[in-house]
C-alpha cells in the first residue's frame, strides 16, 4: 500500500491514461453532462452567449448553402449541433459519452430537429468524402497525444469531401505560461464531482516539454483509489500550421477563437480553418 501511495506522488509518464476514463463511469458521466448544461460555467462547454456568437460567425464563413453537411465532433449534449441545425445545416453529431448523446437525442426530438447523433470515438471515424464541414470545438484536439492527433486529422481528412472545411481550436502557448505547477487536496463529504460518496481528492499539476500540461486527479474513497488524467498540448501558430499541413490540409486562416476574433500573441486560444484540396 505504501509503495502504491508513493507512486501517486510521482510525475506520470507523458500521456499516461487511467484504467477508467471519465465517460466510462456512470456517475462522472452524469456530472460531466451537468457541467455541459450549466450556463454559468464554461468548464465543459462554453457559455451560451459565446456559442451563439460562434455559430453566427461559422454561418458567415461556411454557409449551409455551400457547406450543407456538417460533422460536429465531440458534440456533447448538442449545444452547437442544435443551433447549426436551426440555421439549415444537415448535422451529424458524434460524442463518446452515452449520457450526452442520449440527452442530445431527446432534446432534438423535443425541438423537432432532425440531427443524426452517434455514440462514437472520433478516433475510429469511418467516413469517406461525406461532409462539407467539420467542427471540433473547445480545444479537444490538444487533449490527444501527438500520435492520436495525427490519426484524428487523417480520419477527418477522409471524412471530408474535396474542398471540405475543418474548423477547430487549441490552447495557445501563452496559456501554457500561465499554468502553475502545484499540488493540492480537498475532502468532499458527498455528491462531489468524482463520487457520490465521501472522498479525498489529490490534484497534481505538471508541466512537460513541448508546451504540454497535466492535471492529475487522484480520488481516494473507503473502497478504492482511482486516477484521472487531463492532458493539454498548447500550440503557437507555427506548430499548429505544421501539423495541419503535414496531414494534407490547406490553411485558409488563423483566428483568436472559434467566434472569429483576430489572433494576437495575447490570445489564450488559436482557431484554425482548413480545407481539403481537390
Amino acid at each position: 500500500m505504501l509503495e502504491k501511495n508513493n507512486c501517486l506522488l510521482e510525475k506520470p509518464e507523458l500521456f499516461k491514461t487511467g484504467e477508467i476514463l471519465f465517460w466510462e463511469d456512470e456517475y462522472i458521466s452524469r456530472q460531466l453532462l451537468n457541467a455541459h448544461l450549466n450556463p454559468s460555467i464554461d468548464s465543459a462547454s462554453r457559455k451560451i452567449d459565446f456559442i451563439e456568437k460562434s455559430v453566427e460567425w461559422i454561418f458567415k464563413i461556411a454557409s449551409p448553402l455551400t457547406n450543407p453537411l456538417l460533422l460536429d465532433l465531440g458534440c456533447g449534449p448538442g449545444l452547437y449541433a442544435e443551433k447549426f441545425s436551426q440555421l439549415g445545416y444537415d448535422v451529424t453529431g458524434i460524442d463518446i459519452s452515452k449520457n450526452s448523446i442520449k440527452y442530445a437525442k431527446n432534446s432534438a426530438l423535443s425541438k423537432n430537429l432532425n440531427i443524426n447523433y452517434l455514440v462514437c470515438d472520433y478516433l475510429k471515424l469511418n467516413y469517406k468524402n461525406s461532409f462539407d464541414l467539420a467542427t471540433l470545438i473547445y480545444c479537444d484536439y490538444g487533449a490527444l497525444s501527438d500520435l492520436n492527433r495525427k490519426l484524428l486529422l487523417e480520419k477527418i481528412y477522409l471524412a471530408l469531401k474535396p474542398k471540405g472545411r475543418l474548423l477547430f481550436d487549441v490552447f495557445s502557448t501563452r496559456k501554457f505560461h500561465y499554468f502553475s505547477e502545484n499540488k493540492t487536496w480537498n475532502v468532499f463529504k458527498n455528491n462531489g464531482f468524482w463520487s457520490p460518496h465521501k472522498y479525498l481528492e489529490l490534484i497534481a499539476r505538471y508541466k512537460y516539454p513541448n508546451y504540454i500540461t497535466l492535471e492529475h486527479y487522484t480520488i481516494i474513497t473507503n473502497k478504492n483509489t482511482k486516477s484521472y488524467y487531463v492532458w493539454n498540448s498548447h500550440f503557437n501558430r507555427e506548430t499548429l500550421i505544421k501539423e495541419c499541413r503535414d496531414a494534407g490540409f490547406n490553411i485558409l486562416d488563423i483566428y483568436g477563437n472559434v467566434a472569429g476574433e483576430k489572433y494576437t500573441e495575447n490570445s489564450n486560444t488559436i482557431a484554425i480553418l482548413l480545407e481539403k484540396p481537390l
